[in-house]
């Protein structure tokens, strides 16, 4: 889709300064609505002049109803219907709306049967090889562009220094500031080459919290020169490299705010003060989700949380649900000049976005390439060594899988060599695949199948191949198995290489970018 927007200059004698004001808000827009909620959003973006839309599953999907627990619906035809919203929300716009979604690993973060890539806490595994995350950055960017999506909201720059973090996690490249940086510099770069915006989150740093800010708000009691040390330094640093815009997580910071604890999103202090003046961020801030309930619930007067987060200095408010009010709060209380200097900053994005770059071009085989690449360059032997493995093959072993995989062809062929050896029922390889990312509820493995898990590691000898989130092993005493080795995905890609490990026929070249506990034997 191309559209052509009136550069600045003229934008700004074309604009009512209501419409400019519209321009700020970026509502929650749902693949899977009805028509009835699609035209509420088609009347809404025509009235309010709506500078753009950010992109959601459904009204049901976790970022939006993590209490409600309704059923998320399957649509097997989101992308296509994702391309057929995008036209109408667009044809129903004056000017032009920029449209984000959250795509960290890919569109399939919000739809289905799209594109996914490794997560973040995969690539951190890698060492140096800034190369293919630069491409997985550029190939996220073409499948966002080929959708009609202008910006992606990432990369992830939060150092993930808590095992129990709920909410950042496997979503970080990592623990260790200068990996996280470097990782982060690429994908954007590679974001960039695809004519996508990007977008680090969540400053000043979600990753030293055991709180989700979806349903409370973090509290993080560190020094400010313990901050400026870590968790600042890699948005400080991305800064001088160049993005296009910072996105303000709902945390509170006392040290950062003199001592005060008013969420980041809607703290002067932290995103005027700190992040615009120390760090001379001078892109668009967009703030985090403004329907969250670490901040939502502290607003209950339509607008005024949406003016209070304007008034902190966010020039873009994502998932603004009070976009007539939060208007005429703003036309309100705001001097029309500070309303001029942000909408110069998000119109330059807008124009920044709708340049035609060309798209480079990629294919299905292009991505299994990549994760090929990927998959050697991240397995990561985290205890136990080739000795050890080399040893078990010979003396014969049994099979066993725990948890759920759409594909497993790791434990499938190790099945194969199993029946072609010697028997022993003392050697167990054991492929463990949690069906589920996140931590909640054991990463949705079955009690019975942890308790197996904890048995067979105090009584036999087991090599352990773990095909997702490596935090799963906060959940066992895996320091009691032969060896422990890290694939990160159940791609089949990911799965390939952990068996050729298996076999002999490569090393492990990855290192854990995390710190996991050791459970208590």
């Amino acid at each position: 889709m191309l559209f052509n927007i009136s550069p600045y200059k003229t934008a700004t004698n074309q604009l009512a300064l209501r419409e400019k004001v519209g321009q700020f808000f970026m509502p929650a827009a749902f693949i899977n609505d009805t028509e009835e909620e699609i035209r509420e959003l088609e009347t809404l973006i025509g009235k309010y002049h709506v500078g753009g839309l950010c992109f959601f599953h459904s009204r049901a999907s976790a970022a939006t109803n993590f209490e409600g627990k309704k059923k998320i619906v399957y649509n097997e035809q989101s992308l296509t219907t994702l391309k057929n919203l995008i036209r109408r929300y667009q044809k129903a716009a004056k000017y032009p709306l920029l449209i984000s979604i959250d795509a960290e690993w890919g569109l399939a973060m919000r739809i289905e049967n799209t594109p996914q890539h490794p997560y973040a806490i995969t690539l951190g595994a890698i060492k140096n090889k800034e190369d293919l995350i630069f491409k997985v950055g550029q190939q996220i960017a073409i499948d966002c562009r080929e959708a009609g999506i202008h910006w992606n909201l990432a990369p992830v720059v939060d150092i993930n220094n808590n095992p129990n973090n709920p909410v950042i996690g496997y979503r970080s490249f990592g623990g260790d500031k200068l990996n996280v940086t470097k990782k982060a510099m690429a994908f954007i770069e590679g974001t960039k080459s695809a004519g996508v915006l990007s977008c680090i989150k969540h400053f000043p740093g979600h990753g030293d919290t055991a709180t989700d800010s979806h349903l409370g708000l973090p509290i993080i009691n560190k020094s400010k020169e313990a901050l400026l040390e870590n968790e600042l330094y890699t948005f400080r640093e991305t800064i001088k490299n160049g993005v296009d815009s910072v996105m303000v997580g709902h945390l509170s910071v006392p040290s950062l705010d003199n001592g005060e604890g008013t969420p980041a999103t809607i703290s002067k202090t932290i995103i005027t003060d700190l992040l615009r003046q120390e760090l001379n961020f001078n892109g668009v801030v967009i703030s985090d989700a403004l329907n969250m309930h670490s901040v939502s619930k502290m607003f209950p007067e339509k607008g005024q949380l949406e003016w209070r987060a304007f008034d902190a200095g966010n020039d873009i408010l994502c998932f603004a649900e009070n976009t007539e009010e939060g208007i005429q709060k703003i036309m309100g209380n705001a001097d029309p000049s500070e309303i001029e200097e942000r909408f110069k900053r998000v119109w330059k994005l807008k124009e920044q976005a709708f340049v035609s770059l060309p798209l480079p071009s990629t294919n299905k085989e292009e991505q299994s390439s990549l994760n090929k690449q990927l998959a050697s360059e991240s397995l990561t032997l985290l205890t136990g060594d080739r000795g050890i493995i080399n040893d078990f093959k010979r003396e014969g072993f049994n099979c066993l899988s725990l948890g759920d995989s759409i594909h497993k062809t790791f434990v499938q062929a190790a099945s194969k060599i199993a029946g072609k050896g010697p028997k022993n029922e003392d050697n167990i390889l054991i492929a463990l695949y949690p069906p589920k990312v996140k931590p909640q509820n054991n990463f949705d493995l079955k009690t019975e199948e942890l308790d197996q898990l904890q048995h067979l590691l105090k009584t036999k000898k087991v090599i352990l191949y773990v095909f997702g989130n490596p935090y799963v092993l906060n959940l066992i005493e895996y320091k009691t198995a032969k060896a422990v080795v890290l694939g990160y995905q159940n791609f089949i890609e990911f799965q390939d290489n952990a068996l050729a490990h298996f076999t002999g026929a490569i090393n492990a070249k990855g290192t854990l970018p995390v710190t996991i506990n050791l459970k208590e034997l």
